[in-house]
């Protein structure tokens, strides 16, 4: 009697979508089955072995997520964005990300309207389609509550964080809450942000926990910035979205204090993104998406 092996690969559908060059890899998982661990993550994301991207994005029924607290958004929210980063490890949402996401269930008859509740780690985050001017399609998405993070060693100013940079002096840096941890840093007149090495990650003082996304920022003048991005279990991306708020929000703070309305455009190197200040505390971040490719994929089996 001969037994045959077990398969050493399994098919995944996918596709692939980006916003603003801040890439994932979205996995349809429709009834909760596939259990992706995080060595499939990090092959998904493998820009030479892989598919590559930025992130992972598993697409399941609210109700089949594996969080209770995720299981409990289920009546506001139908789909649950499993946010994964390239290097494996659980996020709480990705601005950028929930772009996508929304752009792939209306593509798919997932969710109808021009409202789209999608459930993250960090809550319920509401998308507004609608046509921008130049007849493409533009994702506002409400990112909910951002807060600065409480710290025994804030400032006046409201920096908590020393930030070392290769090529600068430490810097100061504020640090934001948007569901996901931030801390960004204003360059001074005699940088250029276009200029900085992120080939390795800012080191920060005191280093948070979970770690953080890091944004750099350069103003360009009354509501307009650019900035560039490490981000925590990935490196520098082209885009991040909940990062593009988190500069604009700290402005807005060092500026005064952010008041209803207050738009900022952010320039970061995949293209750009417009953030505005919402009632209560809260932050809208709207910008493009883009579905490239599907496809199937054989993941190895760990």
């Amino acid at each position: 009697m001969t037994t045959e092996s077990a398969p050493t690969h399994q098919r995944v559908p996918f596709t692939k979508g980006h916003g603003t060059q801040n890439d994932f890899v979205l996995v349809p998982d429709v009834d909760g089955e596939l259990d992706l661990s995080d060595a499939q993550v990090r092959f998904l994301a493998d820009r030479r072995g892989g598919i590559g991207g930025d992130g992972v994005i598993r697409v399941v029924r609210t109700r089949h997520a594996e969080e209770p607290e995720v299981r409990a958004l289920a009546d506001e929210a139908g789909w649950f964005m499993d946010y994964r980063n390239a290097d494996g490890s659980r996020a709480e949402m990705c601005g950028n990300g929930t772009r996508v996401f929304a752009a792939y269930l209306s593509r798919e008859g997932l969710a109808t309207g021009p409202r789209i509740p999608i459930a993250t780690r960090a809550g319920v985050k509401v998308a507004d389609v609608a046509e921008a001017e130049n007849g493409e399609t533009s994702y506002a998405v409400d990112l909910g509550p951002w807060r600065l993070t409480a710290s025994d060693s804030i400032t006046a100013q409201g920096y908590d964080t020393l930030v070392a940079v290769p090529g600068l002096d430490p810097l100061p840096g504020m640090s934001l809450d948007l569901g996901n941890p931030h801390v960004v840093v204003v360059l001074p007149e005699s940088a250029d942000v276009m200029d900085l090495d992120l080939t390795t990650a800012p080191v920060l003082n005191p280093a948070p926990s979970s770690g953080a996304n890091v944004e750099l920022v350069q103003p360009l003048g009354p509501g307009h910035l650019q900035m560039r991005v490490h981000e925590r279990g990935v490196g520098e991306t082209r885009s991040c979205g909940t990062g593009a708020a988190a500069a604009a929000l700290a402005l807005m703070t060092w500026s005064g204090a952010p008041r209803e309305n207050d738009r900022w455009r952010v320039d970061v190197p995949g293209g750009t993104l417009h953030v505005r200040a919402l009632p209560g505390q809260r932050v809208e971040l709207a910008g493009p998406a883009a579905l490239v490719a599907d496809g199937v994929v054989d993941v190895p089996r760990h």
